[in-house]
């Protein structure tokens, strides 16, 4: 029960499925545990599915149900609509939102093209003059370790960045028979392993090192291109997405990165992992040790080596809302801390982070990664590219 006179917020979701349930969760604990300045209210949660989306909603304790996500952004009682939906949708219901007066928080990517996220970056902007905040949800950002790494390179800790390494590796679909699903159709989802998941890595290592990347140099490669339909082999469909990119990237302060993201690296189930070498120092992070922060001081002399650092001390990012030293986070912190900062900022009248226009900068990175590899590797600039805000 809310305590006399504590502002709330009414919540919206639209999309029940991973996304909906990671979000459903992330509301309820930062109500729980981090207690932001406006408390959510779990309003209204939407699919086109009536069973499954009342399902959802009697576990995650959902006030309503809606079938149609219009329907959310004309209640009176949603003030913020999360949009959990194939990336095809984007576009129509942020803008919708915007317009109509409703904070926004959208999942990554952004949209399925540049033109797209230009359209929702412009809506966002003419929002903010009356006082609506826009957010693209690129939840790794609140991973405590990836925190305290920015901030580290912040701090010079790391001296002049040199060389930017990262990855995102699954196997989901090493599995030729593995069904065709709307991941794996370009209408639907714009790109496969550069979209879905590289945009993480792109997203994350211009928000720790500072810089934007400016330029790339990329090749993709659909491995299996024809799927079943469905589970009982019932025909196939073809993959017009991309099964795995790799490309090499230019940062704005100097610094040479190296990409790849991958749906068929078999043993890999989430490993996201990034390194930064500099002048002074390195850091390296792997999701699947999230907690963990690799740092090597190179003032260190004769004892030298890279430190495991334990990121749960209540003084590193995000932690003073949990549990005692040395009791690990999990993947759905994240979406708890996503919840809260957007909520405060809210509250306090800023932008949260990241905004619209930083989805539309890593979806500049990705459009120009398609056109690179479709000329062959050719090397392509990506447009306005600028410094990133600390």
């Amino acid at each position: 029960m809310n305590t006399v006179g504590e502002p709330t917020i009414g919540i919206g979701v639209i999309g029940y499925a991973f996304m909906g349930k990671a979000h459903s969760q992330g509301w309820r604990s930062a109500r729980s545990f981090l207690r932001p300045a406006l408390e959510p209210k779990l309003v209204a949660l939407a699919g086109r599915d009536a069973d499954a989306v009342a399902d959802i909603a009697r576990r995650f304790d959902w006030q309503d149900t809606e079938t149609d996500w219009r329907a959310v952004i004309e209640r009176d009682d949603v003030e913020l609509v999360d949009i959990c939906t194939p990336g095809d949708t984007h576009a129509e219901i942020a803008i919708a939102a915007l317009q109509a007066g409703k904070h926004v928080l959208c999942e990554k990517p952004l949209a399925n093209s540049v033109a797209e996220a230009e359209a929702m970056a412009d809506a966002a902007d003419k929002a903010r003059a009356e006082g609506v905040r826009a957010m693209v949800g690129f939840t790794y950002r609140r991973v405590p370790a990836l925190a305290l790494a920015r901030s580290m390179i912040a701090a010079g800790r790391l001296g002049e960045i040199r060389h930017v390494r990262a990855q995102y590796l699954q196997d989901w679909l090493t599995d030729p028979q593995a069904p065709l699903t709307w991941r794996l159709q370009a209408e639907r989802a714009g790109s496969g392993a550069l979209g879905d998941i590289g945009a993480h890595i792109i997203d994350l290592t211009q928000h720790v090192t500072g810089q934007r990347i400016t330029g790339v140099s990329a090749t993709t490669r659909t491995f299996v291109p024809e799927r079943p339909l469905s589970d009982n082999g019932a025909g196939t469909g073809k993959v017009t997405v991309d099964d795995a990119v790799a490309f090499t990237a230019r940062f704005s302060g100097g610094a040479l990165g190296t990409f790849e993201a991958t749906r068929f690296a078999n043993g890999r189930k989430n490993a996201l992992r990034i390194e930064i070498n500099g002048s002074q120092g390195s850091l390296a992070f792997d999701l699947e040790e999230l907690n963990v922060l690799q740092f090597y001081d190179g003032a260190a002399g004769q004892e030298a080596g890279f430190t495991r650092i334990l990121v749960t001390e209540p003084e590193h990012p995000y932690l003073a809302g949990w549990w005692p030293p040395g009791h690990l986070l999990g993947y759905e912190h994240g979406f708890a801390h996503q919840a809260a900062d957007m909520l405060n900022a809210i509250a306090e009248g800023v932008d949260p982070e990241p905004t619209f226009a930083d989805g539309l900068a890593v979806q500049r990175v990705i459009g120009a990664v398609q056109e690179s590899a479709a000329r062959d590797c050719v090397w392509t600039s990506i447009e306005q590219a600028t410094e990133v805000a600390r």
